[in-house]
This record gives structure tokens, sequence and C-alpha cells, in this order.
């Protein structure tokens, strides 16, 4: 499979990465694929041949965690940006995700029992506007007097 990664070369306490396609299980500082560009992250200035980057893309090679941010920074790919790296969340970030994952479900819920809520009131109402019109279209009956008559010895 391949994959779009860095490679690092340069001086000493002076990283500049390589933005290359390889095999995933080769040696990143062996031979590879194509050089599509380079990345300086002292300085922040990258040089990357976007056609390539797509074209590798659409020829099925998957860009590392690293290399997609960089890419979607760049603007070369349409995307959200990924967590690049393994190591877990602190407590207080987990405790702030699973807070907000909590609310936002609550805020779900709500809307779906708001949204139900409605439809119900709809069907009431929907309801009773039929039995009224039924009851305006039965006939009246007609009221007869009966006239109080002896009751037979």
């Amino acid at each position: 499979m391949l994959s779009i990664r860095l490679s690092r070369f340069g001086k000493k306490k002076q990283p500049i990465y390589r933005v290359i396609v390889t095999d995933r299980q080769r040696d990143p500082w062996g031979k590879y694929l194509d050089n599509l560009g380079f990345y300086n992250p002292k300085s922040k200035i990258s040089e990357i041949k976007a056609d390539r980057v797509t074209y590798w893309i659409s020829q099925g090679a998957q860009a590392t965690a690293t290399v997609h941010n960089l890419l979607v920074s760049k603007g070369i790919i349409k995307a959200k940006t990924v967590r690049a790296g393994k190591s877990k969340l602190g407590k207080k970030k987990q405790a702030a995700a699973a807070l907000l994952k909590a609310e936002a479900d609550k805020k779900i819920a709500d809307e779906a029992k708001a949204k139900a809520e409605a439809v119900k009131a709809e069907a009431e109402a929907k309801v009773a506007e039929e039995a009224a019109k039924a009851e305006a279209e039965k006939p009246a009956e007609p009221v007869v007097e009966t006239t109080p008559t002896e009751p037979a010895v």
C-alpha cells in the first residue's frame, strides 16, 4: 500500500522534511517513488506539488496524519484535520470532550422530543377538525313533539 509521508533530511537540529510517496513498509530514508516537495517546520515554509499529490491520491496512496493536516492547511485537499498523535488526551480534555458530547446528545434528544410533540399535536388537531367537519355535515334530526295521552286503564 502506498503512503504519502515525511522523510527527514537536513542538519542536526535543523530538520527539513521531504514529502514522498513510498510503500508503507519501506524505510522512509530509502528509495521512494516520487518526491512531492518539502516542508521546513522551523520557518513553516513548504513547497508541495498539488497536481502530483492529487494524482497519487487518485492512485490509492494514503497520507499520514501529519501530511494530511499539512495538505489541508495548504488547501490542496478539502477535508477536516485529523489528530496526528497516538497519545491520549489529558484527563481535563477527556472530561471536557465527554461533557461536550453529553450536551450535544441532550440537545439532539430535546429537539427530537419537541418534534414528536409537534407532530402529535398536529395529528390531534387534524382529528378534531375532521370530527367537527363530520358533525357539521350530519343532517339535523327533526324534533317531534308528542302530546301527552291519557293512560289506558
